[in-house]
């Protein structure tokens, strides 16, 4: 969507900060011998809590209220009581919702409890990764150019990118245009960012694959050489000088 008044701009602003606290809180709430699926009853709990709804649930009909992927899992991984969270993990949490009409999406990779397997260093860079290419972003700048620059910053740091999951625009629904917006310079995509314009950005930074591949249960993308992949996202609105952060939480970027 693209922002046209000061209601529409709360209106993300609160559908954004039902996704930022719920997804702070379920970091928080994360522990060895936890189940994701009782960490996914923990998220939606707080996102009813604010009267916001699943929007994977909505749109999709998806088998959890957010989608929480470990280790070789890149993304859209199901909650179950299963599988069980261990110390050491690399656990990625993607929170979207609607809220009034609004909807916000928010990620992030992190590593829980103490760093055994050696993933922090890929959190950070995916982190990091995403803050650059943030501050890119502004009216005019072509979507690829950014796209560029996030597959140019992974590989200073020894990664890649999946290049079959990117960011999108965002709003009035969970997707909608620019549906495009990868994480490696796409030479087909001339489109550019446009002052208000809603977008979710998103970082997939890999050790080693630059492609996601399904699991076999129908959601669930991972890799299939060992790979480990961080992800990090905010929904943002582009303006012509930096963007709006709407997830970024207090100010601290997750």
């Amino acid at each position: 969507m693209s922002i046209s008044s000061q209601a529409e701009l709360l209106g993300m602003q609160k559908a954004s900060e039902a996704v930022a606290v719920t997804l702070r809180k379920m970091r928080e709430y994360a522990r060895p011998g936890m189940s994701t699926a009782e960490l996914d009853a923990y998220g939606f709990a707080l996102l009813e809590a604010f009267g916001a709804r699943s929007a994977p649930k909505l749109t999709y009909d998806f088998p959890g209220y957010t989608c929480i992927s470990v280790n070789n899992e890149i993304a859209h991984g199901i909650p179950s009581r299963k599988t069980i969270l261990q110390d050491g993990d690399l656990v990625n949490v993607d929170v979207s919702a609607e809220l009034d009409g609004f909807w916000a999406d928010n990620g992030g990779s992190f590593v829980l409890g103490e760093d055994r397997h050696q993933h922090q260093k890929l959190v950070d860079a995916s982190r990091s990764i995403l803050q650059t290419a943030i501050m890119h972003i502004r009216d005019g700048v072509k979507i690829n150019v950014i796209g560029g620059l996030i597959e140019a910053e992974a590989r200073k740091r020894g990664y890649r990118v999946i290049k079959n999951l990117n960011g999108h625009g965002i709003g009035r629904g969970l997707h909608e245009a620019p549906h495009s917006i990868a994480n490696y310079y796409d030479k087909h995509n001339r489109a550019k960012f446009r002052k208000n314009l809603v977008v979710a950005i998103e970082t997939f930074i890999s050790t080693r694959t630059d492609w996601a591949y399904e699991n076999g249960d129908g959601w669930t993308l991972a890799s299939r050489d060992g790979s480990f992949v961080a992800q990090h996202e905010h929904t943002i609105v582009v303006t012509d000088g930096l963007p709006v952060i709407l997830t970024k939480e207090n100010g601290i970027w997750e």
